[in-house]
């Protein structure tokens, strides 16, 4: 079981990596005026989506799952866990709709909202962290 929690949190790493990173390429992405940049960015954010993100989020929920089934864990700061990582799903699921946005030209939002958008992560992280380890109520 320690194996499968090791992965967990890599898997979770992993993930959180692609959430940071991927709306700050959307900052620089709608700061550029370049049609080659723009192109690149579409291949970059796509690549990192697809290639990155999603089978992160997909392990650290099957890792997390099996992990829960495993041990048997229950109690408030649980449910507030499963809350907070439902916004992170959700978030990452917007990313998703955000890169589509990108890649057929019809982003209408400035730098400075996914300046705002791309700090919105780290809250939950934080709070996930704090519940797994601190386990408050």
């Amino acid at each position: 079981m320690l194996w499968v929690k090791a992965l967990h949190i890599i898997f979770m790493v992993t993930w959180m990596a692609g959430i940071f990173y991927l709306p700050r390429l959307f900052v620089y992405h709608s700061m550029t005026e370049n049609q080659a940049s723009k192109d690149r960015f579409k291949i970059m954010e796509r690549k990192l989506y697809l290639g990155i993100m999603m089978p992160g989020m997909i392990l650290t929920l099957v890792s997390g799952l099996y992990l829960w089934l495993g041990y048997g864990f229950s109690g408030g700061w649980l449910h507030a866990k499963l809350t907070l990582v439902s916004l992170l799903i959700a978030y990452h699921f917007w990313c998703g709709a955000t890169v589509k946005l990108f890649l057929s030209d019809n982003n209408e939002r400035s730098h400075k909202f996914y300046r705002v958008v791309n700090e919105l992560p780290v809250l939950l992280l934080f709070a996930i962290v704090i519940l797994v380890v601190v386990k408050p109520f």
